[in-house]
């Protein structure tokens, strides 16, 4: 179902495309928008060892979600901060794709769980992440990704 990388020498290891999801804070998270046009945003994420999904906060409203609540096929795109060997100015850097399907969490505590896990991806601050949930979290929605494919490359700009 899903394509094969035309490329296949470059492509990574899953544990390598985990490893890439793990620890970079940010992706592009496309859905299929109004009236059919893609549509891609920037969102921070928390990969969750313990189930292999994907969770991103939302607000409760906007393009978004009414483009998940009608369509949940989505892929998210992450890549990290690359390399660039001496003397050459392309960059190689490894990308990251995930194709699967979201939907929204209805557990409040999860909610909270993933949220706080997901902030100490950011800051250390206690005080700050819990008064941001005591906050904030119930007027948050939370996005699960669970992912059906995930495919990853080595690329050099050049």
């Amino acid at each position: 179902m899903f394509r094969e990388l035309v490329r296949f020498k470059k492509q990574l290891p899953n544990e390598e495309c985990i490893e890439v999801l793990k620890n970079e804070l940010r992706g592009v998270l496309s859905v299929l928008g109004d009236e059919d046009y893609p549509y891609g945003m920037p969102l921070n994420h928390f990969y969750y060892e313990e189930d292999g999904c994907i969770y991103f906060h939302s607000g409760m409203a906007g393009h978004k979600i009414d483009a998940i609540k009608k369509h949940n096929k989505v892929s998210y795109c992450v890549y990290d901060e690359g390399y660039r060997k001496e003397g050459d100015w392309a960059l190689t850097f490894r990308s990251i794709i995930v194709f699967g399907k979201i939907e929204i969490v209805d557990d409040p505590q999860t909610v909270i769980d993933i949220s706080r896990a997901l902030s100490y991806k950011f800051t250390q601050d206690e005080a700050y992440i819990e008064d941001e949930i005591k906050n904030n979290a119930r007027r948050t929605i939370l996005l699960r990704l669970v992912p059906e494919h995930i495919c990853g490359k080595l690329v050099h700009e050049a």
